[in-house]
């Protein structure tokens, strides 16, 4: 196996010309560096990615840390991450906390211990000064921990207020709203918009609260059975997309038509929701959009290029489905 000194003498130059021409860090003439590329491709020299990592006191590596990995939204969030991570010259840890406060603390850890380059969070089981005392290179994915660490989230409030307004314009009277709130998390805020929007227009909303942790298949079906169970005249209903079908499901299979009887409206939008009869009426996360904009603002925080905004929304969309009737929409009142 070819070493560097290998490839400075083929070069006919000294080791640490041919370092800067591997590292990119200082001037190096152009006759020269072709002569080094030539010398590497000829040697089929590769890089000790330890060394260079050391050399730029870095590892090229960034912790992203989802709660469960079972979930549809973090899956696929995770998934985009690892992508465009990649595409910029950086590894992906994936971290899967599923609900533990103590893994998520131990791989914030790895921060400390410079381990990882960087954290992108989407985890949310830790107390938020256990963020906020660290100095190290953080990015939010939805939670606000305060102006030291940006954070990337939904338009929540634009997509909550175009749920309300399907409701309203399907003549919705008495609605169900699935809900697991989460301290200091942007998503909290289509929870608020849909509920004061409904009940402006004399809609009722019936609230049935999730442990704002639990990301489990069985969790979805035992709060949709409990719906079934204790709420009579249902004809709506709202939540992320596994509870509100799993709700769909029990419903349908009580004798329910869909969207006769029941309009569904949920949110994230992810593939489960085209696969299932009848297609869902969604509010559309852009999980691809977030992702590139987490992996911008966390490499432009740990390569110093420029300042990041401490917020970006990114817009949601909406998807008409057969589960209401469609309407025009404008997402104001």
């Amino acid at each position: 196996m070819a070493s560097i000194r290998d490839v400075a003498q083929k070069a006919g130059v000294g080791v640490g010309t041919v370092s800067r021409v591997i590292n990119g860090s200082g001037y190096v003439a152009e006759d020269t560096r072709k002569k080094i590329e030539q010398a590497i491709q000829e040697l089929q020299y590769t890089p000790n990615e330890l060394a260079r990592n050391l050399f730029k006191n870095r590892t090229g590596i960034i912790g992203v840390l989802v709660p469960d990995l079972d979930h549809p939204f973090f899956s696929s969030f995770a998934r985009e991450m690892e992508i465009s991570l990649y595409n910029k010259g950086y590894k992906a840890m994936v971290c899967n906390t599923i609900g533990s406060s103590n893994r998520e603390l131990d791989y914030l850890n790895m921060l400390d211990r410079n381990m990882v380059d960087g954290i992108v969070t989407g985890s949310h089981t830790l107390h938020v000064e256990e963020y906020r005392k660290r100095k190290h290179t953080i990015v939010s994915l939805d939670q606000d921990f305060g102006p030291e660490i940006p954070m990337v989230g939904s338009d929540h409030i634009y997509g909550g207020t175009l749920a309300a307004e399907v409701m309203i314009k399907n003549k919705c009277r008495k609605v169900l709203h699935i809900t697991g709130v989460a301290p200091n998390v942007a998503a909290n805020n289509r929870h608020a918009i849909f509920e004061s929007i409904l009940a402006e227009h004399g809609i009722e909303v019936v609230d049935l609260m999730m442990e704002w942790n639990k990301f489990d298949h069985q969790s979805y079906w035992e709060v949709a059975e409990e719906a079934i169970r204790k709420c009579d005249g249902i004809d709506g209903v709202f939540a992320a997309d596994q509870p509100a079908l799993c709700y769909m499901h029990l419903a349908m299979k009580a004798g329910k038509r869909v969207p006769e009887d029941l309009k569904v409206v949920t949110y994230d939008g992810m593939d489960i929701t085209r696969l299932c009869y009848p297609e869902v009426t969604c509010i559309d996360q852009n999980v691809k959009f977030l992702a590139n904009t987490c992996t911008d603002t966390v490499i432009s925080l740990i390569e110093g290029k420029e300042r990041v905004p401490q917020k970006q929304i990114i817009a949601v969309k909406f998807h008409q489905g057969r589960t209401t009737y469609p309407v025009e929409l404008n997402g104001i009142f």
